[in-house]
């Protein structure tokens, strides 16, 4: 039977986001299915840098040997993102802010230590992450490194990783990408970088979406505008809760017939507009690998599971997956989004 990298391998890349349980667990359907992975947490700041002058490499050098051991690409996930970043990193031995010029030095060795690590094994970054502000009439997210560095953090982040791997993809990734209002922030933040000349090779949208949201047309609107900025294009954390953010229900303890229809539904409808874009598009990553583990599940509503991937809880395919397997026919390739 063909598999998922297989399908799509003169696409894009098909990827799954990674910790030391799913790859033991999850190995099998991994190794079938998947030709890129991402360290879900374990190349985060607070878990590879915990402390001055410390760095916990264990975990991540395993994820990377497993990709290279399976001939996978790997991601590297993330460099500067305003969470999960320790507190001391950003204070003096007073407990006060640190100076622009202090920061930046922290940045560069922060980044510098980490990509001299896996240079040349790590194809591509997500340099800054969820730097954009989602409230109405603010461009950029409060955080410590706006308050203390200012708007350029994000060109000096892009600069010191290229200067260290200047073969390695970078990009800028973020949330609500399909969002009218956030993908112009976004876009304006990446022509400005582009603009000044920065090192940058790509946006990366999350595509954290559900069964009602966002709409079809205001992915492809997002697709299309970004793709004009010439960059490459990574769908990074894919997937597709069964229930709207708002959705406070707790008694459902099983996906119904409706809802993996929907999903279904909806997963065959996003692939057919990656296939539009995929002169764009070089990597579909889903933030997991089956419905056993998700982030999604206790979150944003504790006590409730979620199944927001292809396979279910057993490593079996669902629906979503034969759906996502029609897209590919050639009947399907270019379809409108209505």
């Amino acid at each position: 039977m063909q598999t998922l990298k297989d399908y799509f391998t003169d696409q894009f890349l098909i990827g799954a986001a990674v910790n030391t349980e799913t790859i033991q667990r999850d190995q099998m359907l991994l190794k079938t299915h998947f030709n890129s992975i991402t360290a879900e947490n374990e190349m985060k700041f607070e878990e590879i840098h915990p402390e001055p002058n410390h760095y916990h490499f264990d975990i991540a050098d395993q994820i990377l040997s497993f990709a290279e051991e399976n001939g996978m690409a790997l991601r590297g996930h993330t460099l500067v993102w305003h969470n999960q970043t320790p507190e001391w990193f950003f204070t003096d031995e007073y407990g006060e802010n640190v100076s622009r010029e202090e920061l930046l030095k922290r940045m560069k060795e922060h980044i510098e230590t980490i990509i001299t690590r896996y240079k040349g094994r790590v194809y591509a970054w997500d340099v800054v992450n969820e730097a954009i502000s989602d409230h109405d009439g603010e461009q950029l997210r409060q955080s410590k490194w706006l308050e203390i560095i200012g708007e350029d953090f994000i060109d000096y982040a892009f600069k010191y990783a290229h200067a260290v791997d200047p073969e390695a993809l970078l990009f800028y990734n973020d949330y609500n990408e399909s969002n009218p209002e956030k993908s112009k922030k976004i876009y304006q933040l990446v022509k400005g970088l582009l603009d000044r000349g920065v090192p940058i090779h790509g946006i990366g949208l999350q595509a954290h979406w559900n069964l009602y949201d966002p709409s079809y047309q205001d992915i492809e609107r997002a697709l299309k505008c970004y793709s004009e900025l010439g960059l490459q294009l990574h769908i990074t954390e894919m997937d597709v809760s069964m229930f709207e953010f708002g959705d406070q229900r707790v008694d459902i303890k099983e996906p119904t017939k409706e809802m993996l229809y929907l999903q279904a539904e909806r997963y065959q409808r996003f692939f057919e507009l990656f296939l539009q874009y995929q002169d764009h598009i070089s990597s579909v990553t889903f933030w997991g690998v089956s419905d056993y583990y998700t982030w999604l599940s206790n979150f944003p509503v504790k006590g409730r599971r979620n199944w927001p991937f292809v396979f279910d809880q057993m490593g079996d395919p669902k629906p979503a997956y034969d759906r996502i397997i029609q897209s590919y026919l050639p009947s399907a390739v270019g379809s409108p989004a209505d």
